[in-house]
């Protein structure tokens, strides 16, 4: 994208909203708006004409919903979208199911500041915006019934109860770790999670996770123990460390500044692995924009741990495993579809 503008394209029923995303992604100068459209009707003729490198979609329209829009899309003019979704329950299950689609990453509708003039999260908007336009358009397969690695047996099943897999993904993640622990027995080693995700969003993640999946998933509290064939997704707004007594681990759930501009920091799950799991944890670092994650998964790799980083070809956005790389935090770089069965099998 360098040497021009990012072209964006705004498609949202309500004139407030437009005006509002307009003023914050024009505020950047690396990105145009081209147009507005208040229904998807009206943006499939702009997508002709205007040909924009992205688009902001509103989840819940009039005369077309957004699902059924970006649907369309994709099968027929396939163009990085990031939605635009209320914090309502309907909200977050609706965006989840528009990541299964296609849709690049997405955020909650903005607030303006009418105080100071600004609007919150205006810069997490437009990097959300910029990254989505340099993001790689992937196949996307429909959620299926778990296909599993073979289960764990013997010795290694034996031993599930001091082992621990580490995941850390950000833009593009919802997919990847889908892809990820879908792969995986219902006996393998307890999973700890990090994906940049606002509160709301990650319980119907966790949800959508479980419904299909033979481990079980769930939004981690506090004090909940990491156990084989569980994963636990640490919530928005949370950071999450991992706890040990004896040879059990549980995790520890806390507010706290934001680690590298996130909360949940993958670097703060991955250091904690580092200190108290050493050689008994695998971790992978998936798909996502900036750096968060690659330091830890570095100290991981240092304190003995088998670390493993999504490659650039299967990434959405090659930002955090390609940092983890050019820090030697990686033992291998792998295709999302090998990761799982090396988290497994690695010894």
């Amino acid at each position: 994208m360098s040497g021009k503008k990012i072209r964006a394209l705004i498609v949202d029923d309500s004139a407030a909203m437009r005006q509002l995303l307009s003023h914050i992604l024009s505020s950047d100068p690396e990105i145009e708006i081209v147009g507005t459209a208040a229904d998807p009707f009206i943006a499939r003729e702009k997508i002709i004409q205007l040909t924009p490198d992205v688009i902001t979609l509103d989840v819940e329209m009039p005369r077309m919903d957004g699902l059924t829009f970006l649907e369309k899309l994709m099968r027929g003019r396939p163009t990085p979208v990031v939605m635009v979704s209320s914090l309502t329950q309907a909200g977050c299950d609706i965006t989840m199911r528009a990541l299964e689609l296609g849709a690049i990453d997405f955020f909650a509708k903005p607030t303006f500041d009418t105080l100071n003039g600004v609007s919150e999260g205006a810069d997490i908007i437009i990097e959300k915006v910029k990254a989505a336009a340099r993001a790689r358009i992937l196949p996307r397969t429909a959620p299926a019934k778990p296909q599993a690695t073979a289960a764990l047996s013997g010795a290694a099943a034996y031993q599930l109860t001091n082992r621990i897999i580490a995941i850390g993904a950000s833009t593009g993640g919802t997919e990847a770790i889908r892809e990820v622990l879908t792969q995986l027995p219902a006996n393998s080693p307890g999973i700890v999670m990090v994906l940049h995700m606002p509160p709301g969003f990650t319980t119907s993640y966790a949800k959508r996770l479980d419904s299909l999946c033979n481990i079980r998933v769930k939004e981690a509290e506090n004090g909940d123990r990491v156990l084989p064939g569980h994963a636990l997704l640490a919530p928005g707004s949370f950071h999450m460390s991992l706890v040990k007594s004896g040879a059990e681990y549980s995790v520890r759930v806390a507010e706290g500044p934001p680690v590298n501009r996130h909360r949940p920091s993958v670097d703060v799950l991955f250091d904690s692995c580092a200190a108290l799991a050493g050689r008994n944890a695998t971790a992978a670092i998936l798909t996502g924009m900036g750096d968060d994650g690659a330091r830890g998964l570095r100290r991981m790799r240092d304190s003995g741990a088998y670390t493993v980083a999504q490659d650039e070809a299967t990434c959405v956005v090659f930002g955090m495993p390609k940092e983890a790389i050019a820090q030697g935090a990686a033992h291998e770089v792998l295709p999302l579809q090998c990761i799982a069965e090396r988290l497994l099998t690695h010894k």
